[in-house]
């Protein structure tokens, strides 16, 4: 891979395969990226501008690991494992949570997710214990199938 500075447009990555193709990938100042391809014995480059979302994607499917971004849920899947999707869902506690531990409202028991995460006052709690106690205003990274996901969001955090 050749990498070059491009003064005023942005950063070059170039990567040619052994059968003599040809990628270009320029991140440009502007935010935008654009992707070119030259095939071997062509004449001209094809080329298309991405936004960052979009080559993230594109990334995301070169490498095996795609993720779908809806708000503040995401969905990986695998190429190698291509019926494995995962969720991870980001959402604020309910008041009716407050003061009541993950093991009190048996999250996994009764819905199948696993609460991954806790936010609090700005501090991460990484694979929180069962024993710990929800505060108001703490956000939760809970991670499992969309089905299950869904039905956290309706049987414990009581939303649609």
């Amino acid at each position: 891979m050749r990498i070059s500075e491009l003064p005023e447009i942005g950063t070059k990555y170039e990567i040619e395969s052994p059968k003599g193709d040809k990628v270009a990938v320029i991140f440009l100042t502007s935010g935008e990226i654009e992707l070119y391809v030259l095939e071997a014995g062509a004449d001209k480059p094809s080329v298309t501008r991405l936004t960052s979302e979009e080559a993230r994607r594109v990334g995301s499917v070169l490498t095996g690991a795609m993720l779908t971004i809806e708000r503040e849920d995401v969905e990986v899947s695998f190429s190698e494992i291509s019926d494995l999707r995962i969720n991870i869902n980001v959402c604020p506690i309910v008041e009716s949570m407050v003061g009541k531990s993950i093991e009190d409202l048996g999250i996994r028991k009764r819905t199948g997710v696993t609460i991954i995460a806790l936010s609090r006052k700005g501090q991460s709690i990484i694979s929180p214990p069962p024993e710990t106690v929800f505060e108001e205003g703490d956000l939760i990274v809970a991670i499992g199938e969309h089905k299950q996901i869904n039905a956290c969001q309706r049987t414990i955090l009581g939303r649609g």
